[in-house]
């Protein structure tokens, strides 16, 4: 990966400012776009994103310096309310975690909207003395036609819950993201970074593997594609610049298999090698990929697969 750093030089003679560092969770139902203001934030993707509900499953950290400041994102799973499976329940487990840590808190919703998943999700917060700064991030500003109608969204939304920031933003535009960092910056503690100063994300390459070819497989196959559906890494071999992956998609049902794979194998084929594209520029290395289709009944419900998937 290419490091990306916008750190300000030191004006001569003057003392560097004091480094500044925090964890801040991104929070808020499935596709308000957690993922996508992630990604603006770091720079560069970390987080996969998709039109299905539920693409992050994992707790996803993303880091970027600016300045004296370094930013430590954590995306976390949408909270799920749907379904009571194992999966579900990890997934929002994660959720409850990652809000007990952080600095700053993240708060994603639609801009203009606020339903009863976005009234579950704001429930969660920390409140008395485990209380954190909670920002009101509304986003998808884009989409809102009228943007009088803002004005009394957000009055309500003081009224529910005492805020220390409102912003409204699209997570698509580079001067609404610098302006959020600009607005997060004062709340980080004064203290040492916790990583170097040209890392992007905690995850490995392995991990991040396992995401890219996940994204493929919901973007392929949209809402055709059972929610409980997941990708292993068998092997992640590297030598010198190419790197050897085999990885298996697993899901439920045979029909799922037959599904995934398609007429001739046409799209487990399409996954492969978008797939494949998108690791190479990512890695910046030649990557030799192959996939396999296994079925694994129950494994959404299990937690002993949950486990051996890494899902904690």
């Amino acid at each position: 990966m290419l490091p990306m750093t916008d750190v300000d030089e030191t004006t001569a003679g003057h003392e560097p400012a004091a480094q500044r560092c925090g964890l801040v969770a991104i929070v808020g139902r499935p596709n308000v776009g957690k993922s996508t203001l992630l990604n603006a934030l770091v720079g560069q993707k970390v987080s996969i994103t998709s039109s299905k509900a539920q693409t992050t499953r994992h707790r996803i950290t993303g880091i970027r310096t600016a300045g004296a400041a370094q930013f430590v994102f954590v995306d976390t799973p949408g909270f799920q309310m749907r379904y009571a499976a194992a999966l579900n329940r990890t997934l929002n487990k994660t959720v409850h975690s990652v809000l007990a840590d952080v600095d700053v808190v993240l708060f994603v919703v639609e801009a203009g909207r606020f339903g009863l998943d976005d009234a579950k999700v704001l429930s969660l917060m920390p409140s008395g003395e485990y209380a954190k700064p909670v920002f009101l991030i509304a986003n998808k500003l884009d989409a809102v036609h009228r943007r009088a109608e803002l004005a009394p969204w957000l009055k309500g939304m003081q009224d529910r819950h005492a805020f220390a920031e409102f912003v409204p933003l699209s997570a698509k535009k580079d001067a609404d993201v610098q302006r959020l960092l600009g607005i997060i910056e004062p709340y980080l503690p004064t203290q040492s970074w916790f990583y170097e100063e040209d890392a992007l994300t905690d995850r490995s390459d392995r991990f991040l593997a396992s995401e890219i070819i996940r994204e493929k497989l919901f973007r392929l196959m949209g809402d055709e594609l059972p929610y409980t559906s997941t990708v292993v890494i068998d092997k992640y071999e590297e030598e010198g610049g190419l790197r050897r992956i085999a990885a298996s998609i697993v899901v439920e049902r045979d029909a799922h298999k037959g599904m995934v794979i398609g007429g001739n194998g046409e799209r487990l084929k399409r996954i492969g090698s978008e797939a494949r594209q998108e690791l190479e520029k990512l890695m910046d290395a030649k990557v030799f990929l192959e996939i396999w289709v296994k079925v694994r009944s129950g494994w959404a419900d299990d937690e002993e697969h949950l486990r051996s998937y890494g899902y904690e």
